[in-house]
């Protein structure tokens, strides 16, 4: 019989070999999800022997991991701001990029807002965070598919944010009822399709496509974002974008014509340029 620290290493080793990033921590917390078992929880049972029905648990997962299956789609969840959000192939899995996109939303806003809306929102895991961090305000959340807006409505009963955040069917304006918001914010699709042919076998082959690329080198989505917003917020409302690195030039174009009185670029933690902030001038 083997145990559970050999089991780890065969799990390393054959990670490794499959040319997985991390494969020890891969290992680690496949085994312990299969196994239910917390991380420090498995290091405690290094030396206990694994059963036949424990291994059956396990190899399904290690196979799945090999192929270069998103480890967060196999356990079926991952942190955002310390929220546990439920993720499968209907939605992309968060990254930290966005959660340094709410971290800056949150920062640049001088008074708590009492109303935020945030376009194509996935599983859920912008409009949760900001609902979790506002407990005064109105979340407004949208997505054009479907399968994507049951998914978050189930991260808002899975969080306990259902009673604080209402979910729409719309395409990004279009099907949303008249309202202003003193936030507006976004991660909308900004790949091109071929920079989709550079990103990893993994986030390629199985995190959704409609999610990641959009037309017009990957702006197609942004002018249409930025052309319907102005009407949806508030005097002196923010507006925040996450975005791709060669897209502020134009994204900044669209901005000034849409009638938007300041806006900057910012970078993420890597010194990309990630985000965009606008705000919309305040009327006299």
């Amino acid at each position: 019989m083997l145990t559970v620290l050999e089991i780890l290493k065969k799990t390393t080793e054959f990670f490794a070999g499959k040319g997985i990033g991390s494969p020890r921590l891969n290992a680690e917390l496949l085994v312990g999800h299969a196994l239910g078992l917390k991380r420090m929880q498995l290091y405690l049972q290094f030396e206990r022997p694994l059963e036949e029905r424990e291994l059956e648990l396990i190899r399904p997962l290690v196979r799945r991991r090999g192929r270069h299956e998103p480890l967060q789609y196999i356990v079926g969840e991952t942190d955002f701001r310390g929220l546990s959000i439920k993720v499968d192939p209907r939605v992309l899995i968060p990254r930290p990029e966005t959660e340094q996109l709410v971290e800056l939303a949150i920062q640049s806003l001088a008074t708590p807002p009492s109303a935020v809306l945030d376009l194509g929102t996935g599983s859920g895991a912008i409009a949760l965070a900001l609902a979790q961090h506002f407990p005064s305000a109105r979340v407004t959340a949208t997505d054009r598919d479907s399968s994507a807006l049951a998914l978050a409505r189930e991260n808002a009963v899975r969080t306990g944010l259902d009673n604080r955040i209402s979910f729409t069917e719309a395409n990004w304006f279009e099907g949303l009822a008249p309202a202003t918001f003193d936030l507006i914010i976004s991660n909308p699709p900004y790949l091109s399709a071929d920079e989709l042919k550079l990103i990893p076998e993994e986030v390629r082959a199985f995190e959704p496509g409609h999610a990641l690329v959009a037309a017009d080198n990957g702006l197609a989505d942004f002018v249409r974002i930025i052309a319907a917003a102005p009407p949806f917020l508030a005097n002196d409302g923010l507006f925040v974008l996450e975005t791709g690195e060669e897209q502020h030039e134009r994204i900044f174009a669209e901005l000034r014509a849409a009638g938007f009185a300041s806006m900057e670029g910012r970078q993420d933690l890597a010194g990309r340029s990630r985000f965009v902030v606008a705000r919309r001038e305040s009327k006299s």
